[in-house]
């Protein structure tokens, strides 16, 4: 598939696509050991120029990974679409920062992005989280997933090596998610 920027109002949030001008705001995100320990792709320590080499893989659209932005704040973590490297099925990821937490941003922001992946025609979505981070698994409930019972090495860059994950999955026949607050809009770019 092509490039082209999707974007995504949910009730709270604004998922958009990172830009280059979003660099500092990406590393001032992942500069924290806590939260890219939690992550798949992600490396420790995490580098400015990470921040700019995952901006410039740009987008798919068949895969869109987004910046979630609150309105008046600004960035406050990163959600998206991908392939998971283990099983090569399509993956939910997600991070919140911080001082973000706690306040359902990371499910608002789960929801939106399944949102987006039933429009684009996705009908099988997987997760994972390290089973030393169970906040991740009530997020993936709380939108819909369930948990498949298969627990399994999951690699890390932050933590450099392999730590048990607990896999999870939706089915997003249409109408099977939580219906948003609000209406979802998507604008294609092109």
């Amino acid at each position: 598939m092509g490039r082209l920027p999707v974007f995504h109002r949910t009730h709270r949030l604004f998922l958009r696509p990172a830009f280059p001008e979003d660099a500092c705001a990406v590393f001032a995100l992942m500069n924290d050991r806590a939260t890219v320990r939690n992550l798949a792709s992600a490396p420790w320590p995490y580098r400015p120029e990470d921040a700019a080499d995952w901006i410039a893989r740009g987008q798919d659209r068949g895969l869109p990974r987004f910046l979630a932005t609150l309105p008046g704040t600004g960035v406050i973590g990163t959600v998206g679409l991908g392939r998971d490297g283990e099983t090569d099925e399509i993956n939910l990821g997600y991070c919140i920062a911080q001082d973000h937490r706690g306040r359902g941003y990371a499910s608002e922001a789960a929801r939106g992005t399944l949102e987006v992946a039933r429009m684009l025609g996705h009908r099988r979505i997987t997760a994972s989280h390290f089973i030393d981070n169970p906040a991740s698994g009530r997020v993936l409930a709380s939108v819909g997933f369930r948990a498949t019972g298969e627990v399994r090495p999951g690699y890390s860059r932050g933590r450099g090596g392999y730590a048990p994950v607990a896999c999870y999955a939706i089915d997003l026949a249409p109408g099977d998610a939580d219906q948003p607050d609000d209406p979802a809009i998507m604008r294609r770019a092109a």
